[in-house]
C-alpha cells in the first residue's frame, strides 16, 4: 500500500468513527431568542436563549453547553467568534439562558449556535445558525418623524405613504424600523415585504406603541427604488385614550449596513407623498360598532410599481405632533394567516342574493374573485356566527363589507385592516354567485405553533370537545392577547384570560403572547392601584376582582408553564399595588364593592352561569364569597412569587393574609346546618375547596355537598359560569375527581358543551343558550382537565418549565385508552395508555431536560418498564426517553 493510499484510509476511517459519534450523539434544534425564532428588533440588550435537544439514547441529559455568537456568520467559529465565546459552560439549563457576551445596543445583529455535552461526555455537532438582533431603544435612536395624511374633509382611513429613495450600494442587511399607531403593510419595489398582518399589536396607546423591524435587504436594489407604507386605523380612533385625531400616522427608517456602519437611507419627513388607498373602516371600534371594511374598486391600485404610481396624482404627508410616550420594540409573534378554507356549500336565496356556510366559526379574512361587475355596482358582504330558529342571520348587515366595482374586470375583495369572526356569509346584489373556489376564509391568529398539542381518546364525544376548544382558542388569541370574543368587543377581559389560561399555556407554547398582555397590563395600573377589567383597556368595561387580579394569577402560571421568572420581577410592584387598592376596600377584614369609574363597571362574582336554573350571579352572598376566595388565591400566590424573588418577609406576611382572610370567609359564609357554603350553587362549593379555604376536617363533607348538589339540584350538569369552570375544572384535577368532570361533560342536554356541539356549534359560546356570541373565551376552562386529568400530565411549581413533571393519568369508567401530547420548552412530550381486564399500557416520551415521577392509577401485580420487572405500586422516576410500562392487573 502507498503512503498516499495509507492516509486515504486513515482519513476514511477518522471520519467515520466521527460519524459514529456523532450518530450516537445529540442533536440541538429550535433556537430560540425570548422564546422567538429569529426576532429581528427585540426589545433588549441582554436576551434570554433557548434550545431543544434530540437524543436516541435513554437518560441523555446535558451536562455541558457552549455558545459561539458573532456579529456576522461568516466570523461564527471558535476562533473567529467576536461577540461571544462561552467555553464549555457546565450546566444541564437549555432554556432562558442569559447572553453574556459583548454589550450590545440598539441595531446590533447576532448570529448564534449552540453544542452540548452529554451525560456521556459526547459532544453534539453544533447546530444549525441562529440570528437576532436589537431594535431601536432609545428615543434619540429615532431620527424619523410621524407622518400622517392631511384631510381636512375627514379623517384619514387607509392612506398610502410613498418614499423613492436611492440606493448605491448593495448590502447584506437592510433593516426597515416602522413605529405606526395603527395597522401597516410594507412594500418595496411592489413587494410585500412580509408575512405579517394587521401589524403591530395592539397597546394602550396613552402610554406605549410598539415598533416592528423588518429585514428587507432581498427587496432594494441599486439605483431608484419604491417604498410603500400602508396604514389602517385599526384601533387608532379618536375616542380611545392617547390618540391624537387626524391618524393613523407612522414613522419608519430604513438603514443598510455598509463600510461597517449603519447608513440611513430613507426616514419618514415631509417629503413623503400620501394618497388614499380605496380602503375605508366605517366602525367605531366599540362593543358591536367594528363593522368592516369599504373598498372602493375603482381607487384601488393594481399593484406598487413605479409605472402605476406614477400614474396617479399624491399629495404631501404632514408632520404629527404626538405626545410623549414609551415606543418599544414588539415581542410577541405578529399575527398571520394560518389557515384558508372554501365554502361547504352557496345557496341562492333570490335573483341578487346569496348565502355562503363555511361549515366552521372562525376569525379572520374573507377573500372573493367576482364574477363581471359592472362599473359601480355596489356589493354587500354580510356575516355571522350563527343563525337564528328561522335560519335568519344573527346581527344582519351589523359587520359588513363592501366593495364597488371598477368594472375594469377580474375583481377581487379582500380584508386588509379589520377582520371578521363568522361562519355564515350573505352576499347582496351579485347576480351570479362565484364559485366554491372563489371564496376564500383565512383563519388568522398568533404566530404561534398551531400543532402544540394533541389529544384523543376512546369517547368520541370528549374528542369533540377538545377539538372544539382547541380550535376556539386559535379564534381568540390575535395581536398579542387574548380577545372575549373577535367580533363584538375584542377586549383583553382579565375574567375571561383567568378562565382560560391553564388551558390555553397547555395547549400552545405562549410565552411571548403573554409577556406582550401582561405589558397591556402593567401600562394601564392607575396611581391608586386600581385596575380596569381589561388590557389594554381602550374603555370602561364590565368584570370584577377576578378580572383585575389577572396580572397576578396570569403572571404565575406563565412561570409555571413555561419557566421565565421575569414576569415576577418586572410586575410584582404592580401586583403589591393592586392589592393595597383591595386593601382599601376591604371591611372587617373582607373585600366588599368598590365603585364603578370611568375605566371600569360592575362588580362581579361569577359570570354568564345558567340564568334559569336557580343560579343567581347578582346574589351579593355569591359575590363577596366568589371574591374572597380568589384574593385568598392570590395572597397565595404572592406569597409562591415573593418565594421565587427572595423576599422572604413578604411571603410570610401573605401568608399570614391568607390565613386570617380563609379563617374570615369560612366563619362568615359556612352554613352548618346546610353543610354548604353562600347560596349553595356549584362555585360557592367548590371555590372555598379549591382555595385551602375549608378547614380539612370539613373537606368530606362540602365534597359531599357539592356532589349531591351537582347530581340533584342541578341533575348532573355543570351549571356554573366562566369563574366556574376553571374552578371546578382545577378541583377536580388537583383531587383525582375525574369521574365527576365526566359525568357532567357527558351530558348531551342543557347546559352542556355537547349541547353546544348537538345544536352545530363549532366554537365554545358566550351563554350556555347561545346568547350574542358563539365564538367566545367564557367557557374554555375545562380544557387543561384532558392534559392533566385524563392524560396526567401535571407541570411541577418546584421545577418550572417542565423541567420536571408529574405523570398521573386519572381513569373513568367508559373510558378505555387516551392520547396525548403537548410542547413543552424542552421539546414533546406524550403520554399515552390502554385499559383492559388485565392490563394497563402506557407509553411516554420525555423530552431531554425533563425528568417525570410517574403514577400509575392501578394496583399491579407485576409492573414492567421497556421490558424489564421494577417495583410494582410504587412512582416511577423517569429521565429523558421513551418509555413502555405494562403493568399486570
Amino acid at each position: 500500500m502507498t503512503l498516499l493510499s495509507l492516509k486515504k484510509v486513515l482519513f476514511t476511517f477518522t471520519a467515520l468513527a466521527c460519524a459514529a459519534i456523532y450518530a450516537q450523539a445529540t442533536n440541538v434544534y429550535d433556537l430560540r431568542c425570548e422564546m422567538l425564532s429569529n426576532p429581528w428588533g427585540i426589545d433588549n440588550t441582554k436576551p434570554h436563549l433557548s434550545w431543544k435537544i434530540e437524543a436516541e439514547k435513554q437518560a441523555t441529559e446535558q451536562t455541558a453547553y457552549q455558545i459561539l455568537a458573532a456579529s456576522d456568520k461568516q466570523l461564527l467559529s471558535e476562533e473567529k467568534a467576536d461577540l461571544w465565546n462561552s467555553g464549555k459552560i457546565k450546566s444541564p439549563e437549555s432554556i432562558w439562558i442569559n447572553y453574556a457576551g459583548k454589550l450590545l445596543s440598539s441595531r446590533s445583529v447576532v448570529y448564534w449556535k449552540v453544542r452540548i455535552w452529554s451525560n456521556k461526555e459526547k459532544v453534539s455537532q453544533w447546530s444549525e445558525t441562529a440570528s437576532f438582533s436589537v431594535g431601536l431603544l432609545n428615543a434619540d435612536d429615532w431620527q424619523a418623524e410621524y407622518i400622517g395624511m392631511n384631510d381636512k374633509k375627514k379623517d384619514p382611513e387607509s392612506p398610502l405613504f410613498r418614499k423613492t429613495f436611492q440606493v448605491t450600494h448593495e448590502s447584506k442587511l437592510a433593516f426597515l424600523h416602522v413605529n405606526s399607531l395603527g395597522y401597516h403593510e410594507v412594500y418595496i419595489n411592489g413587494k410585500k415585504v412580509s408575512d405579517a398582518i394587521l401589524a403591530p399589536a395592539m397597546v394602550q396607546f396613552d402610554k406605549r406603541s410598539l415598533s416592528l423591524t423588518y429585514e428587507v435587504s432581498r427587496y432594494l436594489h441599486q439605483g431608484s427604488n419604491e417604498l410603500i407604507i400602508w396604514l389602517g386605523k385599526g384601533w387608532y380612533r379618536a375616542q380611545m385614550p392617547g390618540v391624537v385625531s387626524g391618524g393613523p400616522f407612522v414613522r419608519a427608517q430604513l438603514e443598510s449596513w455598509e463600510s461597517n456602519h449603519w447608513n440611513r437611507i430613507a426616514m419618514t419627513n415631509d417629503t413623503w407623498k400620501t394618497r388614499e388607498s380605496g380602503y375605508t373602516s366605517p366602525g367605531k371600534w366599540g362593543p358591536n360598532d367594528f363593522q368592516g371594511e369599504d373598498v372602493d374598486g375603482s381607487k384601488l391600485l393594481p399593484d406598487f410599481t413605479t409605472q402605476t404610481l406614477n400614474r396617479v396624482s399624491w399629495d404631501d404627508a404632514v408632520i404629527a405632533h404626538i405626545p410623549s410616550h414609551t415606543v418599544s420594540p414588539q415581542m410577541v409573534e405578529t399575527n398571520k394567516i394560518q389557515e384558508a378554507l372554501h365554502p361547504v356549500s352557496i345557496k341562492q336565496l333570490d335573483n341578487q342574493s346569496w348565502f355562503i356556510d363555511m361549515g366552521t366559526c372562525l376569525t379572520g379574512w374573507t377573500k372573493i374573485a367576482f364574477p363581471k361587475l359592472s362599473a359601480g355596482q355596489k356589493i354587500t358582504i354580510d356575516y355571522a356566527d350563527y343563525l337564528d330558529k328561522n335560519g335568519k342571520m344573527i346581527q344582519e348587515k351589523k359587520f359588513c363589507d363592501t366593495y364597488t366595482a371598477s368594472g375594469k374586470g377580474n375583481e377581487t375583495f379582500i380584508n386588509k385592516f379589520n377582520y371578521h369572526a363568522y361562519r355564515y356569509i350573505k352576499l347582496y346584489n351579485l347576480k351570479e354567485a362565484p364559485k366554491t373556489s372563489d371564496i376564500t376564509a383565512y383563519l388568522i391568529h398568533t404566530g404561534y405553533d398551531a400543532g402544540a398539542s394533541s389529544f384523543s381518546c376512546s369517547d368520541k364525544d370528549l374528542n369533540a370537545i377538545h377539538d372544539m376548544i382547541h380550535y376556539t382558542i386559535r379564534c381568540l388569541t390575535l395581536s398579542g392577547y387574548m380577545v372575549d370574543c373577535p367580533h363584538i368587543e375584542r377586549l383583553g377581559y382579565g375574567g375571561d384570560g383567568n378562565a382560560s389560561t391553564l388551558t390555553v399555556q397547555t395547549m400552545y407554547n405562549l410565552s411571548p403572547l403573554y409577556s406582550n398582555w401582561m405589558q397591556a397590563w402593567g401600562d394601564c395600573i392607575h396611581p391608586d392601584g386600581g385596575m380596569p377589567h381589561t388590557a389594554p383597556c381602550p374603555y370602561s368595561a364590565g368584570g370584577g376582582p377576578f378580572w383585575c387580579g389577572f396580572i397576578i394569577t396570569a403572571s404565575w402560571q406563565t412561570y409555571v408553564n413555561y419557566g421565565d421568572p421575569r414576569l415576577l420581577e418586572r410586575y410584582y410592584p404592580t401586583m403589591q399595588q393592586w392589592l393595597g387598592y383591595v386593601k382599601t376596600y376591604t371591611r372587617d377584614g373582607l373585600l366588599k364593592r368598590w365603585p364603578d369609574n370611568d375605566y371600569r363597571n360592575w362588580y362581579l362574582g361569577d359570570w354568564a352561569a345558567p340564568k334559569d336554573l336557580g343560579v343567581d350571579v347578582t346574589d351579593s352572598t355569591s359575590i363577596n364569597l366568589v371574591n374572597n376566595c380568589f384574593i385568598s388565591v392570590c395572597y397565595h400566590t404572592m406569597s409562591k412569587i415573593a418565594e421565587v424573588l427572595g423576599k422572604h418577609d413578604d411571603k410570610r406576611m401573605y401568608q399570614e393574609k391568607q390565613e386570617a382572610l380563609d379563617k374570615l370567609i369560612q366563619n362568615t359564609f359556612y352554613d352548618k346546618e346546610k353543610k354548604s357554603y353562600g347560596t349553595g350553587s356549584q362555585i360557592d362549593l367548590a371555590y372555598p375547596l379549591l382555595a385551602g379555604v375549608t378547614p380539612k376536617e370539613l373537606v368530606p363533607t362540602v365534597k359531599e355537598t357539592l356532589f349531591n348538589e351537582t347530581a340533584g339540584r342541578f341533575k348532573g350538569h355543570i351549571v356554573t359560569g366562566l369563574v366556574g369552570i376553571p374552578v371546578l375544572t382545577q378541583w377536580a384535577t388537583q383531587n383525582n375527581e375525574a369521574e365527576f368532570m365526566y359525568g357532567m361533560l357527558r351530558q348531551h342536554s342543557y347546559p352542556g358543551y355537547l349541547y353546544m356541539i348537538d345544536k352545530g356549534g363549532t366554537t365554545t359560546w358566550e351563554h350556555w343558550k347561545g346568547e350574542r356570541s358563539y365564538i367566545h373565551n367564557c367557557y374554555n376552562g375545562i380544557g387543561s382537565w384532558f392534559y392533566q386529568a385524563l392524560g396526567g400530565i401535571l407541570p411541577d411549581e418546584n421545577a418550572t418549565g417542565y423541567r420536571h413533571v408529574f405523570i398521573h393519568p386519572q381513569l373513568v369508567k367508559g373510558i378505555q385508552w387516551v392520547k396525548t401530547s403537548k410542547d413543552t420548552p424542552f421539546g414533546r412530550l406524550s403520554v399515552s395508555w390502554n385499559l383492559t381486564n388485565s392490563q394497563y399500557t402506557m407509553e411516554t416520551t420525555i423530552p431531554v431536560g425533563c425528568k417525570a415521577t410517574i403514577t400509575l392509577p392501578v394496583k399491579a401485580k407485576s409492573v414492567l418498564i421497556n421490558g424489564k420487572t421494577t417495583e410494582v405500586n410504587t412512582d416511577i422516576k423517569a429521565e429523558s426517553g421513551h418509555y413502555t410500562i405494562v403493568a399486570e392487573l
